[in-house]
C-alpha cells in the first residue's frame, strides 16, 4: 500500500504518470497448446481415480502425463490451495509468479501453469472452467488466481498478536506433503509453494492496490480441470475460508470438501508431446574453466 506523499511532485508529475505502459513479457513467441486437440479427446475420459479433500485438510493425488483432472466442487462454495510437483522430483514445482508473469493474475482455458527454474516448463493445461462466465467483475475480481500466497500459520500469528493456528492452507499442505512422501514435516515444509487459488475470487483494490478476497461464485457441480503434461504429484487443500466471503483461518466460516478426479482419455491429443526442459544452458554467462 503506497503511503500519503511526502515528496512534493514535480512540475512535469502528470506527464510522467502519463506515459502508456509496456508489457513486460510480451508473449506472441510464446507457444501455445492446441486447446482444440485437448478438448476433442474430453469426450472419451475414462475415471480412474478419485480423492476427496476433507474440509479444512489437504490431500495428495497423482496424475499420469497426458491424463486429465478436476477439482470438483460437491457439497458447498468451497475454494482451495493447489501446489504441484514434478512427482519424481520435489524440486520442479508450480511457480505461480512466472505462470502470472506469462499469462495474467487469473487463469482460464488455455492457459499453462509453469515450473520453477531451471526447468520452466508447462506442468498442466487448464482445459476446462465451469466458472469461465465469471470473467471480471465491477470491483475488477476475477477467479482462480495466481497472486495468493496462501493462508500460513506465520502471518496468523504477526497480525493476531501470537495465535498458533494449524489448519491454515500452508500447514494444512505441509502435513499432506510429508503424509505423501514420507517426508518430516520439517523437510516437507520448504516444498510448499505459492498455490492456484481454485475457485477463489480476488483482485486487488483501485485505490490501495492491496489484494481483496470476495465470496466465490462455486457451486456444487462446478470444476476446473487440467490435462497434466508431466508426471504430477498434487496437493490440495480446501481452504480453512470456506468460500472466502469473511477472512481466511477462520474456524467459524463454513467449509466443504472438495473432490479430485483423475481421468485417463482413450487416446492422446493429436501432435500432443510431453514438454523437455528448458534448454537455457544454465551457464549464465560463466565460462567453465579446465583444470
Amino acid at each position: 500500500m503506497k503511503p500519503v506523499p511526502l515528496s512534493t511532485a514535480p512540475t512535469d508529475a502528470e506527464q510522467r504518470k502519463a506515459i502508456k505502459p509496456v508489457l513486460c513479457y510480451p508473449t506472441q513467441s510464446l507457444p501455445r497448446p492446441d486447446v482444440s486437440a485437448y478438448r476433442a479427446v474430453r469426450d472419451e475420459l475414462t475415471l480412474v481415480d478419485t480423492v476427496r479433500v476433507p474440509a479444512r485438510d489437504a490431500a495428495t493425488f497423482t496424475v499420469p502425463a497426458g491424463s486429465f483432472f478436476r477439482i470438483i466442487s460437491i457439497d458447498g462454495p468451497q475454494v482451495g490451495d493447489l501446489n504441484l510437483f514434478n512427482r519424481h522430483d520435489l524440486t520442479e514445482r508450480f511457480y505461480t509468479g512466472k505462470t502470472r508473469a506469462l499469462n495474467g493474475t487469473h487463469l482460464g482455458v488455455g492457459d499453462q501453469l509453469f515450473s520453477s527454474f531451471p526447468y520452466l516448463r508447462p506442468m498442466a493445461t487448464i482445459t476446462h472452467d465451469s466458472l469461465d462466465w465469471y470473467g471480471f467483475d465491477e470491483y475488477g475480481g476475477s477467479v482462480h488466481d495466481v497472486i495468493g500466497t496462501r493462508c500460513d500459520p506465520y502471518t496468523h500469528n504477526l497480525l493476531s498478536g501470537g495465535d498458533q493456528y494449524h489448519y491454515c492452507c500452508h500447514s494444512n499442505l505441509t502435513r499432506a506433503l510429508a503424509n505423501s512422501t514420507g517426508l518430516a514435516t520439517s523437510e516437507a515444509e520448504p516444498h510448499v509453494h505459492d498455490v492456484l487459488n481454485v475457485f477463489m475470487c480476488t483482485g486487488f483494490t483501485r485505490d490501495t492496490g492491496q489484494y481483496f478476497m470476495k465470496a466465490s461464485p462455486v457451486r456444487p457441480g462446478d470444476y476446473l480441470e487440467f490435462f497434466a503434461e508431466i508426471d504430477l504429484l498434487g496437493c490440495l487443500s480446501a481452504c480453512p475460508g470456506g468460500d472466502c466471503s469473511s477472512k481466511h483461518s477462520s474456524d467459524e466460516a463454513r467449509c466443504y470438501p472438495l473432490l479430485v478426479e483423475i481421468y485417463s482419455p482413450a487416446r492422446t491429443p493429436a501432435g500432443w508431446q510431453a514438454p523437455e526442459v528448458n534448454a537455457y544452458d544454465r551457464s549464465h554467462g560463466v565460462a567453465e574453466t579446465t583444470l
